[in-house]
């Protein structure tokens, strides 16, 4: 952290402050320490400060694999095959695509034409 200098002249380190004092309860109403740990009336930590942050994160996020998990990992999902494709084709499917062959030659003599036509 940074030093700052009081109205005395004083150098102070807020962040060796910080360090220093952060089991000490914290001024408020809101039973946590100096570093946001929940605690108890005899100072004790209930919840740590990083259990509040990864449950406010995993309400936030509603994705589950971007959650902290702690323990076990996650089980992996089983694997479905992919359905097999059958190659034979009807004979209206086999004329459909012999129409779009030929559309595509037609398509490429216009272009071909276009531009001997401009040069």
């Amino acid at each position: 952290m940074k030093n700052y200098r009081s109205a005395m002249g004083k150098n102070v380190d807020m962040g060796a402050l910080l360090a220093k004092n952060e089991n000490t309860r914290a001024v408020g109403n809101m039973k946590v320490n100096a570093r946001g740990d929940t605690i108890d009336s005899q100072g004790r930590v209930i919840k740590p400060v990083t259990a509040k942050v990864n449950q406010s994160y995993a309400n936030t996020v509603g994705n589950r694999s971007a959650n902290a998990v702690r323990g076990r990992p996650a089980p992996a999902k089983p694997v479905t095959p992919k359905p097999e494709i059958k190659e034979e084709l009807t004979p209206m499917e086999i004329e459909l695509e012999e129409s779009f062959e030929d559309d595509l030659e037609i398509e490429k003599i216009k272009a071909e034409e276009l531009n001997k036509g401009k040069k």
